[in-house]
Order: C-alpha cells, then sequence, then structure tokens
C-alpha cells in the first residue's frame, strides 16, 4: 500500500502563489506517474496536472497551463505543485494521486489518492 499526504495548502489573495507537496509513504517503488485532480463545491473531481514516473512528461489543463508548474523528488519521495498567478476560480480540494503504471494520464485512472489539501484565493 502506498499513503500520500498533502500539504501546503491555504487561503491567498488572488495573484498570489502557494506550493503543494505530496508526499508518499509506504510501498513507494509500487508508484510511478503522479498527478493532481481538484474539486470545488458543487463540481465534478477535475484534472490539475500529472507528471511521469521519470519527470521527463508533463501534462496540464488548458485553465492552468503557464500559472501552475508540476515536479517531483523521487529520492524524498515527492510530487509538488507550484501554483502561480491564482485565480478565484482555483479555489477547490486539491488531491494528489500516484498510480502504479510508469506513464501519466490526465484521467482519474490512478491506483492512490491523498485526503486533499484545501486551496481558497480570495478576490
Amino acid at each position: 500500500q502506498v499513503q500520500l499526504v498533502e500539504s501546503g495548502g491555504g487561503l491567498v489573495q488572488a495573484g498570489g502563489s502557494l506550493r503543494l507537496s505530496c508526499e508518499a509513504s509506504g510501498r513507494t517503488s509500487s508508484t510511478s506517474a503522479m498527478g493532481w485532480f481538484r474539486q470545488a463545491p458543487g463540481k465534478e473531481r477535475e484534472f490539475v496536472a500529472a507528471i511521469s514516473a521519470s519527470g521527463s512528461s508533463t501534462d496540464y489543463a488548458d485553465s492552468v497551463k503557464g500559472r501552475f508548474t508540476i515536479s517531483r523528488d523521487n529520492a524524498r519521495s515527492t510530487a509538488y505543485l507550484q501554483m502561480n498567478i491564482l485565480k478565484s476560480e482555483d479555489t477547490a480540494v486539491y488531491y494528489c494521486a500516484a498510480r502504479k503504471s510508469v506513464a501519466l494520464t490526465t484521467r482519474p485512472l490512478y491506483d492512490y489518492w491523498g485526503q486533499g489539501t484545501q486551496v481558497t484565493v480570495s478576490s
């Protein structure tokens, strides 16, 4: 089993920045690609960003391209989501996810999920 713990959420003004972290523990050798999803009140969970096992490939939702950056430090078993130029519509609970496959995916086809961290952007 793999456990994922997100951190770094909080309240920020529009235009500000936050960096989310996702630390994996347990059988981390079984995890490969990782992703971030978010869910706003009354809306379905949506894809935000994903990164391959090696970190060489990344993908982003159109709504965050140019503002968010996903990265990972495999030595620390940690993935990050740097969020810049935040907007009120970025307000949501952000979830980290990991999958056994090497390749990233934008679909919620992940094997492990974190509990989520709240990000609130005030306008």
